[in-house]
Order: C-alpha cells, then structure tokens, then sequence
C-alpha cells in the first residue's frame, strides 16, 4: 500500500505539471493544420518519368517522395507468379495550397506491355478543402482474366489529377507495398451479394458516455480503436486518422457525429458542403467508401453504408465498397473537417464522436500458402484488439465508456503514458520524478 501512496502521488504530481504546461506549449507552437505524419524510418525514392529508371519497391516497404504539378511518377516491382501486390500512394497536398473538387491523385499497376492490372483514383470532393488523400493498384492473381499473372517485371504510375491545370506547388507522397501470398487451394471467384448472402441493414448506432481518444495525424500513427464511443477534437483544415481490427466473416458499421459550434447555427443558411468527411480504407490503404456531411452550424450526423462482412471473394465483387473488403486487418476510419468551417463557424475546436461497430463472429483465414509482407498486415492479432479496447485491461468495447477498477496499479501505469504523449520533455519529467521520490522517502524516513 505505501508504494501504491507513494506512486500514486508522483502520477498526481506529474500529471499537474502536464496539465500547467500543455496549454502554453500549444499556444507558443501551434500545429500546422496540415501536418501528416509519415511512417518514421520511410526511405526516400525519386520518381522516374520513365518506366526506365524507375526505382524498384520491396515488399512491406514504406516510402516518401514528391508528386510535382501535372506529374506521372513511375516505380518498378519485382513480382512472383502467386502473389497479391497492393501498392498504395497517399498524396499530401502542403500548407496553403488551393485545390478543386475533381483533384486528386490516380495509381496504376501495368505490365511490361503497359497493359493494366488494376487502377483506382480518390478527389479531394465538393469540401475543395487539401488534405491526405490516398488511391490504390494491384496485381492480383487467381482470377479468371489471364492478363498480369506471370512472374516478372511490374510498373506502378502515380498520376497528379489536376483538373484545372492552374495548381502550382508539389505535393507531399507516401508510398507503401504490401504482398499477400497466394492459396493453398482456389476458392470461388464470384462474390457474395447482398442483401441475399449478407445483411445490409445498419444496426442502431451504439448510446452511452464516450470514451476520449485523439486520433492520429496519419496511417502510420492512426488510433487505434475498437467497438465502442469515442469522443475527439478537431479545428478545420486537420485530418484524423484511427483504426479498427475487423477479422475475417466481420461487418464493420461506423457513424460520425460532428458536435454544434459555439454560436449554433447561422440561421441564415450559410453551410458548408461536406463539411466533414469521414473515410474508409482498407489494411492495404485502399479506398472503401466516405460519407460527406453538410455543416451549418448546428450538430450532424453521417454513417458509411452498409459494408459486407470481410471475406477472401469480395475481391470480386464491383465497386470499392465490396472490393475492398477482402481482407481482415486493420482498416483505417479517416475524418476530414473542411478549413472552410473556420471562415464561416470559427476556428473551433469541434467535437467530434464516433460510433463503431464491428459485429459478427470472427473466422478463420483463408489457407495462405505463406505470411504475408508486412507479417500479419491481414490478420487481426491479440494485441490489436488490446490496443483497440483501452490502454488499460478490461472493456471499454461495450462504448459504455465504464474503465474497470484496478488493483495492481494499473491506472498509475495508464496515467504515466499520459504523462508520456502529453509533451513533457524526457529531462524534465526524469527530474521531477526523482525530486518527488527524494521528498517522499525522507518523510517516510523521518517517521521510522
């Protein structure tokens, strides 16, 4: 118990200094409203404007470069007869840069014959607001097209859409390749519909006390989150970004819920069109779906469409909702809030909830011939669940909020990772530590 006294009192303590010196630090360094965070460690490749010095990707590699204005990059792969390649690139336009709302950014894969394996573009929509935007190619193999199968040389074209012709700063690109292997035996090549095979019908959304989570300020730091109500900030111009494990035979069902401005509505029918935006992608950052919401002031509501239960055939299905379910993993819920809802309702911040459902019980993964790259990049582990229902043990997944009680100090050791993301230098937290620890054991030392 007097350990507990003693460490309890240091968290207290530590947590009171947090609390003095966040404010100051944010209002000395403000974040930048478009600041992405890239994967720590991503190498940095130049894109060619050839397929003959394209610079060659490895599997589960991460990578930065640069789309310049009205550019095609390309990127060369080196794939096997079996396996699944998923190449993804996430276009991040910098700070103050106007955008339409048909830009954008289109990945291809072709052969060597520049025929196309797959293809795929994401805009920035009718928000006109800049913000990480991310678009995906394959190639896949065990389908019934003959086309893209062989082993052999790959090409990946990233294309800048730049419909006005009129944009004039380069943007920011992270590029990432992820390899699923093949199948032990072949599986139907025709995909389930709904709403015969599947229910389509979205369940009520989840009540009770949110539980606070900040969101990440890109894919490799998304938050991760479970079945549950979560509750964040958001100022206009950021995006946050969050992840959800959903396994094999599970449904994922999202809501989001932007919270009124302080003045309410304008009432005099000023909105913002989709206002905030809420995203969907995939464990290979594949677009699924999104859903705009139109602001006004006043609180709104949007959810994703009903979303079939993960499984190996959707890779058959038509359209991103259905294709882009394949896997189980990680997928990625992405929420943009429009800079625009700043000129017309504030600089904010804005609450922002959500309401995540996964239901459905999880299954078996289909018989992979091998692992795929990165290792378990589609597989749904025990840590992720952990890491998706709290920091600390125990269920937040019913979205009541409720956080049990702890009787081994756990709560000491949550609040101390508070203490840890809230900003305090390493120095000066070590400093105050030991301080407190001095203080406290010559009391208990004069007592004896």
């Amino acid at each position: 118990m007097g350990r507990r006294t003693v460490r309890g009192a240091v968290v207290a303590a530590l947590l009171c200094a947090v609390a003095g010196t966040g404010a100051g630090s944010r209002a000395v360094a403000a974040p930048d409203a478009y600041t992405y965070d890239f994967a720590e460690g991503a190498q940095t490749v130049e894109g060619a404007e050839s397929t003959t010095d394209a610079v060659g990707l490895e599997p589960g590699g991460t990578y930065r470069s640069t789309l310049p204005v009205n550019g095609r990059l390309y990127f060369r792969l080196a794939l096997d007869a079996t396996s699944n390649a998923y190449v993804s690139a996430t276009a991040v336009p910098r700070q103050g840069t106007a955008v339409s709302s048909s830009d954008g950014v289109k990945v291809a894969v072709q052969d060597a014959d520049a025929r196309s394996c797959s293809y795929d573009s994401t805009r920035f929509g009718a928000s006109r607001s800049p913000h990480p935007v991310a678009a995906w190619a394959s190639r896949a193999t065990g389908g019934e097209t003959t086309a893209c199968q062989g082993a052999g040389t790959y090409y990946v074209v990233v294309d800048r859409i730049d419909s006005a012709g009129s944009a004039s700063d380069d943007w920011d690109l992270e590029l990432t390749y992820v390899s699923e292997p093949g199948l032990v035996d072949k599986v139907a090549t025709t995909a389930p519909e709904s709403p015969e095979s599947w229910d389509s019908a979205s369940p009520d959304p989840l009540t009770g006390d949110a539980v606070r989570r900040e969101g990440g300020a890109g894919f490799a730091t998304a938050t991760p989150v479970g079945q549950g109500v979560w509750q964040d900030d958001i100022t206009p111009g950021r995006t946050r970004f969050y992840r959800v494990p959903v396994d094999w035979g599970q449904q994922l069902h999202a809501v989001a819920e932007l919270g009124s401005s302080s003045g309410g509505s304008t009432g005099g029918g000023g909105y913002v069109s989709s206002g905030l935006v809420m995203s969907l992608y995939n464990p290979a950052r594949g677009h699924v779906d999104d859903e705009g919401l139109v602001y006004d002031g006043s609180q709104t509501s949007g959810a994703l469409d009903p979303l079939p239960p993960v499984a190996y055939a959707n890779r058959y299905g038509v359209g991103d909702p259905m294709g882009g379910m394949r896997f189980a993993g990680s997928y990625y819920l992405v929420v943009h809030l429009a800079e625009q809802v700043a000129e017309r309702f504030g600089a904010g911040p804005y609450g922002l909830t959500l309401r995540v459902q996964v239901g459905g019980t999880a299954q078996d993964a289909p018989g992979y011939l091998g692992e795929s790259v990165p290792r378990d990049t589609f597989a749904v582990t025990e840590q992720d669940r952990e890491a998706a229902g709290g920091w600390m043990s125990g269920g937040v997944a019913d979205g009541t909020g409720a956080e049990p009680a702890d009787a081994s100090g756990a709560g000491d050791d949550a609040a101390m990772r508070v203490v840890a993301v809230s900003g305090i230098g390493a120095g000066s937290l070590l400093g105050l530590g030991l301080g407190l620890w001095t203080v406290v054991a010559r009391r208990r030392a004069g007592r004896a």
